[in-house]
């Protein structure tokens, strides 16, 4: 059969300009999209879980309050000092934050008070970050891909990416307020991306930067050069395995000399976080029990069911496909930090801890999907289909553990609305009068950040101006509501007034000074740091904590 050729007429400058505006809007419908509603949906969601508990009252100066001062310090080109964080576990008073943890990435937020003095920048920047990561999820799954037919991997890009932009993990960071977290989970799944791109000089720029996260996350670092070691170890990579090594040598060395030197050069005590007094009283006590006694640590790490729970959760919520791919191995310093810790905080997934590891398993669990593809081409259009049903299970799973940790609370009407207790703590810190010294319940510290000098209430009496605190529900780092009216009438016996008062809130102003609280302690130079002892009903319950 013969066929005339089909002969396209010229378009007039008209038609032209309408074509391509047709075309324009074709492209938008078709890549906007993928490319940007998995991002502007991560960011609105945890961005919303943040500003919520903030407006409901729900966050504290336990964290939040102390990065909101170290990074305002910063904006004021000094060290990052914390009064909260330094007051409470009474370090002396010159002691940084760098100190503390070292993170000097958080220098990076500061121009951002410089427009907005206020603590919810750091949830908007934190929200901002974690949205970040999206587009890089997305290049990630789209390598991994690159076998499928470009319908496909366009289909698997977006569902990548939309697991991540709701991940249970971002969610409960955000609804923990600010956290070094923020950096931590961007330039990890960077680095990843660019290690399978075989861009190395970028994987140790990203490596770098996560060393200055978080003094721990040099172990990531350096498994992940283990990782890159062990994919090319049959050779044809030489810069991969260059790369590789000095990663596998060069990140735990940066933690040694962050925790060993860094730390301490900025007034840190030695061993303050150590907590793995069941196997060691220090780093080499812990190596030599390592290579004495290894059944040790199956026994610690295992021994207690939420433990188990832990690692069993952060597996099966993603199908337990992280399990395939050695990347997996580059989040097992983060999860054999929590597991064999003596600190029962580390061991729920109500914290932000998850986050850090999120990325990783992410990444490991697309990795393993994109080789059962891989395997499954030419097997049948069956096995196909149960490929793809897997992968539809393994996003359906992800978004229902979300909607359990945080989306649900965004469409609740009453979740928005603070408790009677919230607002009148508020309203008493509203009346607090700028530059004062106060003293306050940890819950509203973080609110009185930016225009006072803020403690939170604890246990010792600090001589502070105001008092804000509430005798109704047992706050950090009280484990009574009665210790809180104890310390309401030592206060009263000893030189303080009550100034305002609605419901269990109260606030109270010091109006004698010649008068002293017993047990009252002010910070100096030879002070000795405290740590706080962990609730004892912790531990028993992995979504309590």
């Amino acid at each position: 059969m013969i066929t005339e050729p089909i002969v396209i007429p010229e378009r007039t400058g008209h038609q032209h300009r309408y074509s391509g505006l047709l075309g324009l809007r074709g492209k938008l419908r078709t890549r906007l999209p993928a490319s940007c509603g998995p991002t502007l949906l991560c960011f609105a969601v945890t961005c919303a879980l943040g500003l919520q508990i903030w407006h409901t009252v729900g966050v504290g100066g336990f964290d939040l309050g102390i990065f909101d001062q170290g990074v305002r310090s910063y904006a004021r080109f000094e060290l990052p000092r914390s009064a909260i964080k330094n007051v409470h576990h009474e370090f002396p008073p010159l002691v940084s934050l760098l100190g503390d943890h070292f993170s000097p990435v958080l220098a990076l937020p500061a121009p951002l008070y410089w427009v907005w003095d206020d603590p919810r920048t750091l949830i908007i920047a934190q929200s901002a970050l974690f949205a970040a990561g999206t587009p890089v999820v997305r290049r990630i799954a789209l390598r991994c891909f690159t076998h499928a037919v470009p319908a496909a991997r366009d289909r698997v890009a977006f569902l990548a990416a939309f697991s991540y932009a709701v991940g249970w993990p971002l969610l409960s960071a955000a609804r923990n307020g600010f956290h070094e977290v923020a950096f931590a989970v961007p330039l990890t799944l960077l680095m990843l991306e660019r290690g399978l791109a075989r861009r190395y000089g970028a994987v140790c720029v990203c490596a770098a930067l996560l060393c200055l996260t978080k003094e721990d996350l040099g172990l990531v670092v350096g498994m992940y050069g283990a990782v890159l070691l062990w994919r090319n170890r049959r050779g044809g990579g030489g810069r991969a395995r260059l790369t590789g090594a000095a990663l596998l040598v060069l990140g735990p060395a940066m933690v040694a000399m962050t925790v060993g030197v860094l730390i301490p050069a900025m007034g840190g005590p030695r061993q303050y976080y150590w907590s793995y007094g069941q196997l060691g009283a220090d780093f080499a006590g812990l190596a030599q029990r390592a290579v004495t006694d290894p059944g040790a640590f199956l026994a610690v790490a295992f021994g207690t069911p939420v433990k188990a729970g832990l690692i069993l959760w952060l597996v099966a919520t993603l199908l337990f496909l992280p399990l395939g791919a050695a990347t997996s191995l580059c989040a097992l310093p983060l999860i054999a930090e929590r597991v064999l810790s003596d600190n029962p905080n580390h061991w729920s997934v109500i914290h932000h801890y998850d986050a850090f590891a999120w990325p990783v398993l992410l990444t490991a669990a697309v990795e393993t999907a994109a080789r059962v593809h891989r395997a499954a081409r030419g097997k049948g259009r069956a096995l196909r289909r149960r490929v793809a049903v897997g992968g539809v299970c393994a996003v359906a799973l992800s978004a229902v553990v979300a909607c359990c940790f945080g989306l649900v609370a965004l469409v609740t009407p009453h979740r928005w609305v603070p408790s009677a207790r919230g607002q009148n703590l508020a309203e008493a810190a509203d009346r607090v009068p700028d530059g004062a010294t106060v003293e306050a319940d940890n819950n509203v510290a973080v609110r009185l950040t930016a225009r006072t000098r803020t403690m939170i209430l604890d246990a010792v009496p600090r001589g502070a101006d105001y008092v804000v605190l509430q005798s109704a529900e047992t706050t950090f780092p009280f484990t009574a509501p009665a210790q809180l009216k104890q310390r309401q009438e030592l206060l009263l016996a000893h030189g303080y007034r009550r100034i305002w008062a609605r419901g269990e809130a109260v606030l109270l102003c010091r109006v004698d000074r010649s008068a002293v609280v017993p047990g009252t302690r002010v910070l100096g130079p030879d002070s000795t740091p405290v740590k706080d002892a962990p609730d004892a009903s912790l531990g028993r319950n992995l979504f309590t904590g």
